[in-house]
């Protein structure tokens, strides 16, 4: 980004996670830079909590897991020269199954720390990328 800082770059972080035996959550967040027009790259991290959760305590600790990824994101970039950027939080509910009445506090998290969000279908970053490591 720095090397060629007039393109746009469209910064999107993601999380998902998976039971990883029987008291345990295998979390991954993704971080995508995709310089618009020329493809990306991405990164990931893993970190496994060992307790037991409930569905809403799982999605609640992947929309937070994703704010962290970014506002570590952005330290890095300012420390970088970066001034313009945009993130975008993508997270891993949607209007099918279970997660559905979770919508509108998640949403209005991601919002009120500042972020645009984006649900399934179009939450790759979270039910794509960050799922495949998961």
């Amino acid at each position: 980004m720095a090397a060629d800082k007039k393109s746009r770059y469209e910064i999107i972080v993601g999380t998902d996670s998976q039971k990883f035996d029987k008291d345990s959550f295998d979390f991954v967040s993704a971080l995508i830079v995709h310089r618009v027009g020329f493809g990306g790259i991405y990164f990931w991290k893993r970190e496994i909590i060992k307790k037991k959760m409930s569905l809403k305590e799982r999605i609640y600790t992947e929309a937070t897991f994703s704010l962290q990824t970014a506002e570590t994101f952005i330290k890095f970039l300012k420390t970088n020269g970066i001034s313009r950027y945009n993130i975008q939080i993508h997270v891993d509910i949607g209007h099918n199954g279970e997660t559905r009445a979770m919508i509108a506090e998640v949403v209005g998290m991601i919002r009120g720390s500042g972020y645009q969000i984006k649900i399934k279908p179009e939450s790759y970053a979270a039910s794509k990328v960050a799922d495949r490591y998961t």
